[in-house]
């Protein structure tokens, strides 16, 4: 493995020695968000790039906010670079991870650099463009019935494919998947294109799923994800079945489906909620700038395609190049250019409390882990994790050991916190 040792004082990053070492770090309704742990001192925010657009901030503070430095010394460390495009990650009660591999390969990867062989008895994935296998997660009850739930890119006939929600039994040998079953799809299907499945999975307090969707990339289906009707570009609230989660915003609404929660969405790759309010939050890509940060609130229009932060790829303004519009939700930040969010945690350890209730997310496109402080749901200060390792994040989480855990399109798995 390799390792970085980072000390940062002083708001200097002090890049102290880098080896070779056997011998891994082993780990044993809306409300206000609490003030971060430590106060934190703002300089000049970390984006210097020029933005693609000249669109202005809807409030003070929603972008380019100040920057913040970590004061409290902390070790990267590279446990495993031989992965194959790692998508998603949950830690087993053991302290190992269960890691997927965008071709659609589950394995299994320890602190002291082992990894599995792929895990047997999961469904066919479609692994074109941005598919594949994608997030994953425990059952809340996972030491007493093993089970498992996973999001991948499905093939469908005519070469289409759709975003859909399986769950199976890790078997007592953690050789194979147990009767692992489809219990949700995000219709229709789309046979023009392999992008924007969305992936994200997570429980609530209730037990229930949030599950994100893309709304598939083309001008044809992008429209969808204003459609009540359309299971593409939304976060959806399910059952461990599949079915409506009890609540849900639109279960009494004619011509609207039961398991949505949100809509407006293009394309959500984070999720995560936060430890104290319990308010879920998601990070989403823009399209040429305009990434974003919200704040979901049930039954809210998040407005994608009608008002965005960003252009086309080809330089062209959105069709009527509105950021604002009534009854469709502001994002609580935006990035321009672009950070590609793919996977996010908030930090809930007191390991190094100045990262408490911080939200930290993957950069693809960006090559960094942002940390964003949040306070009485703004941002307030922003910094940038990991830059130095020059790789596409592609999931974050947070262990029980208060470290910080990674995956990277390189291949590579990553533990980030206090040596030990």
């Amino acid at each position: 493995m390799n390792q970085l040792f980072l000390g940062v004082l002083s708001g200097a990053v002090l890049t102290l020695a880098a080896c070779n070492s056997q011998t891994p770090n082993h780990a044993s309704a809306s409300r206000t968000t609490p003030e971060p742990a430590a106060a934190d001192t703002t300089g000049a925010p970390v984006e210097t790039k020029s933005a693609n657009t000249t669109y202005k901030p809807a409030f003070a503070g929603q972008t380019r906010i100040g920057s913040v430095k970590t004061t409290t010394p902390y070790i990267i460390t590279q446990v495993n670079t031989a992965l194959k495009s790692p998508w998603g990650l949950t830690e087993l009660p053991d302290g190992r991870w269960l890691i997927t591999e965008k071709a659609g390969n589950l394995r299994i990867a320890s602190l002291d650099g082992k990894l599995s062989e792929p895990i047997n008895g999961l469904p066919a994935v479609n692994a074109k463009g941005q598919g594949g296998l994608l997030g994953i997660t425990l059952d809340p009850s996972f030491a007493g019935n093993r089970m498992v739930y996973w999001v991948f890119a499905e093939p469908q006939e005519n070469n289409g494919s759709l975003t859909a929600v399986a769950k199976g039994r890790l078997s007592d040998d953690e050789t194979r998947i147990e009767n692992a079953v489809v219990i949700y799809r995000a219709t229709p299907a789309h046979n023009k294109g392999n992008n924007h499945y969305g992936g994200r999975i997570l429980f609530d307090k209730a037990g229930n799923l949030f599950v994100s969707t893309g709304e598939r990339s083309d001008k044809s289906t992008r429209v969808e994800a204003q459609d009540l009707n359309s299971g593409l570009g939304k976060i959806v609230r399910i059952n461990t079945d599949g079915q409506p989660a009890a609540g849900n915003p639109f279960v009494n609404q004619s011509g609207a489906r039961a398991e949505i929660y949100t809509y407006g969405h293009r394309n959500v790759q984070s999720l995560a909620i936060h430890p104290v309010t319990g308010d879920l939050w998601d990070a989403e890509f823009g399209p040429r700038g305009g990434d974003e940060l919200n704040l979901i609130q049930p039954g809210k229009n998040y407005g994608w395609p009608v008002i965005s932060y960003g252009i086309e790829y080809s330089g062209e303004a959105m069709p009527g190049a509105l950021t604002q519009k009534e009854g469709m939700e502001q994002p609580v930040y935006y990035w321009d250019p672009t950070l590609s969010p793919s996977g996010m945690t908030f930090y809930s350890s007191d390991a190094i409390p100045e990262w408490k209730n911080n939200l930290f997310i993957g950069g693809l496109s960006g090559m960094h882990i942002a940390r964003l402080v949040i306070k009485d749901n703004k941002v307030v200060g922003e910094e940038r994790i990991a830059a130095d390792q020059k790789d596409r994040f592609r999931a974050v989480a947070e262990g029980k050991d208060g470290a910080l855990y990674a995956v990277s399109d390189s291949g590579k798995f990553y533990r980030i916190g206090k040596g030990k």
